[in-house]
């Protein structure tokens, strides 16, 4: 029985849309273009985007948390051996019991050692102190004897300073030398740190260089022995009158009163006053056996500052003394902010506390770069922008859709940035990349949006709301699962472990953001922006646009017709063209064979400094090693990009995350040096920082050959920062045999074409003076072996005893002024005249030194390095030339060991890791240490894992993208010709890097180029998916396969296009940058060749999987509807089974288990679907409402018979845009509202029997279920 359809009122217009069929993307637009709040939903959008923009903190490089741990140890007298047996193994043992532990290293030599505890990438800092302390407080009692307590030091990336300021002298006197030395500079720079600290959001901060303020007692040695007075009494003279302490007290005349006893020594005089005995009766003052004078302390270390060609400093510094403040920042606060707030407060303290002769020079501002970097990355974020809306203005031929567009992009931009800092990311190179890269792809839903709206608008005849909210609901699923591809392509990129992960996390996770921000903003921005009164185009310019596109859609057709025809119907051309395609395939993959691109793990950056790290020969003094330094800062000097220079002799520089990974902060040996060069800003110098470092390393390369020392130009890495480029970790069964093979592999390493700066952690020969006890002759002087050690100590100034206390207001530092109790420099040079020390007894008369023992000349120590509880060896290398990558080189020294056939000192030959039992191992440490061999470590081991979890993301990406498209076509073979154009983009892509890397102009296969492969994943199924859908739609009017094809590249063409010249000019702003011109590259010429290579291959796919295409469109055709094709595509009963395209019965099994679960991850999508969209539309009513424009049909009585069956029931169908099929589907949509109409009983009480009957005989009949999901009518009158 058939259901009347009530009329609507005439007075009430109806809508050009079906109510219950809306959608989300429908209702969204509906519920916002109605709205009065959607304007005041906008602005408060870009308020929260801008309230993001200037909150984010700013840096250069994204906040990863790398928590390094040391654990320092001393223990007084031990051997190395003593010391990693003793004091190191056990701590080692201990620290890798620790949850979140990734390694842990040592380094144990004479007397003391360390331990390096390094976390997995992503432990906060602060659990993992945690963990750290209270595995060593809890085993406290398992010290050995004589070990002193273990002190923990940790290193983060928030305790890198981000300024640096060094003060030199500016005026020298009449001799020459400077008016303010190192040691007041010190203590001014002392003033100007407490100064600085003020400064809100301040971290750690430290001086670097200058001589503290000491008290020193030059005691003579020959007028104690005259006196028969030894050190330990000098020392406990100065001890016991040195204090001050308060005794109690009293009360008289009804007050209370404190009372104090004693004094501390305030200078000079108090400490020559002193009476350290008596000599024939007479008192013996200090002045009597001692010099006594305040000043510097002898000079342990040297900084020192160079101006250079380019300095904007007329007072040019030529190695004038200087010191050197480091203040970093604290966690999560913006870095440019406080590196300007630091520098505002230096100037505020020149002329006051800084005077006019000495000089501030900025030497790190990372603020300053911060602010740069961002800044400029802002301007190409503003440039891709504009060059969409251009691209936009120039397809719609109209200046209102490009601004409907310009609108929509800064809301999506602002409120990313607005989540970024929600979520504790901040503004940096990384995150805005993300941003930049997106406009390309985020722009694509609002065009899709505003393109149909103008399509509908010109197929009705009127720029209506109605129409508006129809066209949104008809691109509304595919713009929603072409966005969610891109997301699928994206996300899993996030889940890259090591290093690189958190580092390029801003990329999947800012931008799966920005897509989703950017589909709600098109169904929610751009229906209201377009049809508003100011934006609303005129039926005139729509009918202009109509013709104008017609005339360009004719010559599409034309061109297609010559391309596909002949290769859909000549079966060779076919054959032809598919071998050609997979030979160029083939041979484009050959490029990384024959070495034409090279694959690394990031370029190095163009930065504003770079630095050189010297070590002379072990036992080196310090002179001589600020000499050789010095010489290479002259040579350095005559580089005309070079602003300043500064020297670090005997101690470290303030390190970067470069040197906090690799401890240069340790370096603090006399024989170890570093020199710091600052360079011109990048736009105004022509050579990039990189080719100035290899010009530097040939000029010092020649200066240090012959004085032993080596030398590395260190530049700061691109991306996470390793212990070296090139690393090969030396595993063996003895110490000998691994320090002899290392030192072999070290000249071995020197012989590759692409290693630089070969050098290895084995400490070269040099020997230290040993006093040995003569115990005997000792003890019957009644003298113990700690006195000698004492008096020893005390007379080459190795013991403080104490300071001085200044008197109020003559206060000179913020550092205390030791005592220090020595002899003068001249005695204690030479060891004989340290023999004449004498030693006091027990009897009370002193023992000449000499007398008591002797010096001797001892070997020093080799260091014992651990990893992981494992002796090893470390041998290093730097990479450079034109394949200037980790892998190279480590080819290149397999290469050279084969030529070779090199022989290890065990006697065995290492070959390339081919068997277990050889030498090499790429990934692993060797199994055990019963044979030499080694693992290759350093910047490979990143390279390797970034790779393989992009390699696995890449292939968890294409799952999801081959599920999302099962599930809206509802087949397994589409979905394969849909993704097939993603490997086709590396025929652009690598011959793209190829040529960019033959011109010099960069162009490795970066991390970056593997992102921007991963991402066009997405891009290209999206395009792909908007041909299948319209011929889809050609195909359920009649029309062949082939012919359905060529008319949906016709149509489709256009949109395809602006979605890859969008792509370009949002990628076209970033490759001239040297860290994201890969990722450029990919998505530049990646783009361009996949979409032309989509209009070609997926016709010819969809041709060769015609039956596939028919039952896709007979699935999901209205009821009755016969297709030209359907007699190729022949029904089967088991949808599940055909739907595969031709499956194999041996895998069957499997491949029925795998569509099982997909129908059922499906069906759970479709409940999830359903319960919203009850949630968000209203009861429906029981009438049914035709649409306007349309004849109300009488609904017939329902068939008795059943319809034919259709090889896909369950299979959903791929949604459309389609002007062509929109009829189409109105037709069905009458007719199975009709149906069910008709069908609907008109009572509740039916009989059981009757309902048994019914089922019965509907089992079998294939229904045909709307494409927005499976919808299988059930009586309503017995699903009670």
């Amino acid at each position: 029985m058939s259901q009347d359809v009530t009329s609507p009122p005439q007075d009430r217009k109806e809508p050009a849309y079906d109510e219950g069929n809306l959608g989300i993307a429908g209702r969204t637009a509906r519920f916002f273009i109605r709205s009065p709040l959607s304007p005041l939903f906008y602005v408060a959008m870009l308020m929260m985007g801008l309230l993001g923009l200037v909150m984010t903190p700013r840096q250069e490089d994204p906040q990863i948390s790398v928590p390094m741990i040391d654990i320092m140890v001393q223990y007084p007298g031990a051997s190395a051996q003593q010391v990693a047996n003793m004091a190191m193994q056990p701590l080692e043992r201990m620290m890798s019991e620790i949850p979140g532990v990734k390694h842990v290293y040592s380094a144990s030599q004479r007397g003391q050692g360390i331990v390096t505890v390094e976390f997995v990438v992503g432990e906060e800092m602060g659990p993992s102190l945690l963990k750290v302390n209270d595995k060593v407080a809890s085993n406290m009692d398992k010290i050995p004897p004589g070990v002193m307590p273990p002190l923990v030091k940790t290193k983060g990336i928030d305790d890198v300073p981000i300024v640096t300021l060094t003060l030199w002298s500016r005026d020298l006197d009449s001799n020459g030398i400077p008016d303010v030395d190192d040691g007041q500079l010190r203590l001014l720079a002392q003033d100007v740190l407490q100064a600085v600290k003020q400064v809100q959001d301040t971290g750690n901060a430290f001086i670097v260089g200058g001589r503290r303020e000491v008290v020193t007692v030059d005691v003579l040695p020959e007028r104690l022995s005259g006196y028969q007075i030894s050190l330990d009494q000098v020392a406990q003279t100065l001890v016991s009158a040195n204090a001050e302490q308060v005794a109690g007290g009293l009360e008289a005349r009804g007050a209370r009163f404190s009372v104090t006893t004693g004094a501390f020594l305030t200078g000079v005089e108090d400490i020559n006053r002193l009476v350290v005995g008596t000599f024939n009766n007479l008192p013996i003052y200090i002045h009597d056996v001692a010099r006594v004078s305040q000043g510097p302390e002898d000079a342990s270390e040297l900084v020192a500052f160079y101006t250079g060609p380019a300095s904007e400093i007329e007072d040019a510094g030529d190695g004038r003394p200087a010191v050197t403040i480091a203040v970093a920042k604290k966690e999560l606060t913006n870095g440019v902010t406080v590196a300007n707030a630091i520098i505002e407060r230096v100037e505020e303290l020149k002329g006051s506390r800084i005077p006019a002769n000495v000089e501030v020079s900025i030497t790190r501002n990372y603020g300053q770069s911060a602010d740069q970097k961002v800044s400029e990355l802002i301007g190409k974020l503003i440039k891709a922008t504009m060059f969409v809306v251009i691209l936009v203005l120039l397809a719609f031929r109209a200046v209102r859709p490009a601004i409907v567009v310009m609108l929509v992009i800064p809301v999506v931009l602002f409120m990313t940035v607005f989540v970024a800092w929600v979520t504790n990311y901040t503004i940096d190179r990384v995150s805005l990349f993300a941003l930049i890269f997106s406009i390309g792809i985020l722009v694509d839903d609002a065009i899709v949006v505003v393109e149909n709206i103008y399509r509908r608008w010109l197929e009705e005849g009127r720029t209506d709301e109605d129409t508006a909210i129809d066209a949104v609901r008809e691109v509304g699923n595919p713009t929603i699962l072409a966005t969610f591809t891109v997301i699928a392509a994206l996300l899993p990129m996030g889940f890259v472990s090591g290093m690189m992960g958190p580092y390029m996390a801003p990329i999947p996770v800012l931008g799966s953001v920005a897509m989703f921000i950017s589909l709600f903003a098109a169904f929610v921005f751009t229906p209201y922006l377009a049809i508003s009164k100011w934006l609303r185009p005129s039926m005139k310019y729509l009918e202009a646009a109509e013709k104008r596109e017609h005339k360009e859609a004719e010559g599409l057709e034309k061109l297609y017709r010559r391309i596909l025809t002949p290769l859909i119907e000549n079966r060779g051309k076919r054959t032809v063209f598919k071998l050609a395609l997979w030979g160029t395939f083939l041979v484009t993959l050959s490029f990384f064979y024959f070495n034409l691109v090279a694959v690394k793990m990031l370029p190095l950056d163009n930065k504003p400094e770079f630095s050189v790290v010297l070590d002379m020969p072990e036992g080196t003094a310090l002179p001589v090693t600020a000499n050789l330094a010095h010489r290479m800062a002259e040579k350095l000097r005559s580089m005309p990009e070079v602003t300043a220079i500064q020297l670090y002799a005997g101690t470290a520089r303030p390190f970067d995350f470069n040197g906090m990974v690799r401890h240069y902060y340790l370096r603090s040996d006399p024989w170890q040096g570093e020199l710091q060069v600052q360079l011109t800003d990048k736009h105004d110098r022509d050579r990039s920082s990189h080719e100035i470092a290899v010009e530097a390393r040939e000029l010092l390369g020649k200066l240090v050959e012959g004085t032993g020392a080596t030398l590395a130009v260190v530049e700061m890495p691109p991306g996470p920062p390793v212990l070296q480029s090139v690393v090969a970790e030396v595993y063996g069964p003895s110490p000998e045999l691994r320090r002899q093979f290392a030192r072999e592999l070290t000249g071995i390493f020197a012989q590759a074409e692409s290693t630089r700066d070969v050098d290895n952690y084995l400490r070269g020969a040099f020997d230290y003076w040993r006093f040995n006890v003569d115990t005997e002759k000792a003890v019957r002087r009644g003298i113990s072996v700690d006195t000698i050690n004492r008096n020893l100590a005390m007379a080459l100034g190795g013991s403080p005893i104490g300071d001085i206390k200044p008197q109020a207001g003559r206060q000179m530092g913020h550092e205390p002024v030791q005592i220090v109790l020595q002899v003068p420099l001249a005695e204690r040079s030479q060891v004989d005249r340290l023999g004449d020390l004498p030693i006091q007894s027990n009897q009370g008369y002193t023992v000449p030194l000499r007398e008591l023992g002797e010096f001797q000349l001892t070997p020093e120590e080799d260091i014992i390095y651990h990893k992981d509880l494992r002796p090893v060896e470390y041998v290093v290398a730097d990479v450079g030339g034109r394949l200037a990558a980790p892998v190279y080189a480590m080819f290149q020294v397999e290469r050279i060991l084969n030529q070779q056939d090199y022989t290890a000192p065990d006697g065995t030959k290492p070959q390339g890791a081919e068997e277990m039992e050889d030498a090499i191992f790429w990934l692993d440490a060797p199994p055990d240490s019963s044979r030499l061999a080694w693992t290759w470590a350093g910047e490979w081991t990143v390279t390797y894992e970034t790779f393989r979890d992009m390699g696995a993301a890449f292939g968890v990406a294409l799952i999801l993208i081959y599920i999302l498209v099962v599930w809206e076509f509802g087949n397994f073979r589409i979905p394969l010709v849909i993704m097939a154009p993603i490997p086709l983009t590396l025929l652009g892509i690598i011959p793209a890097h190829a040529l960019m890397f033959s011109l010099g102009l960069g162009g490795e296969f970066t991390a970056t180029s593997m992102i921007g492969w991963i991402a066009l994943a997405g891009i290209i199924v999206r395009n792909s998916i908007l041909l299948v859908d319209f011929a889809i739609h050609e195909i359920q009017k009649g029309v062949p396969v082939a012919e359905a094809m060529i008319r949906s590249c016709k149509i489709r063409t256009r949109p395809i296009v602006i979605t890859a010249l969008a792509l370009v000019a949002g990628s076209s702003v970033i490759i001239t940058d040297p860290i994201f011109q890969g990722m450029a590259i990919s998505l530049l010429s990646g783009v361009l060749v996949s979409t032309v290579l989509t209009l070609i291959v997926i016709p010819l796919g969809c041709v060769a999987a015609g039956d596939d295409m028919c039952r896709v469109a007979l699935a999901t055709a209205p009821p009755g509807t016969s297709l030209p094709c359907a007699t190729d595509a022949a029904p089967v009963k088991a949808p599940r089974k055909s739907s595969g395209g031709g499956v194999s019965r041996f895998s069957g099994k499997v491949v029925e288990f795998f569509i099982l679960a997909l129908y059922a991850i499906r069906g759970i999508f479709i409940l999830l679907f359903d319960a919203a969209k009850t949630a968000l539309k209203p009861k429906p009513a029981r009438t049914a409402r035709s649409p306007v424009k349309r004849p109300v049909e009488t609904s017939a009585p329902a068939e008795t018979g059943p319809p034919a069956e259709s090889p896909e029931e369950d299979a959903p169908s791929a949604k459309g845009d389609s002007a062509a099929s929109e009829p189409a589907r109105t037709v069905a949509k009458k007719k199975r509202a009709a149906t069910a109409s008709d069908a609907k009983p008109t009572t509740r009480k039916t009989s059981a029997k009757t309902s048994a009957a019914a089922e019965k005989s509907s089992q079998g009949v294939q229904k045909k279920a709307p494409r927005r999901g499976i919808r299988l009518k059930i009586d309503d009158e017995s699903d009670t």
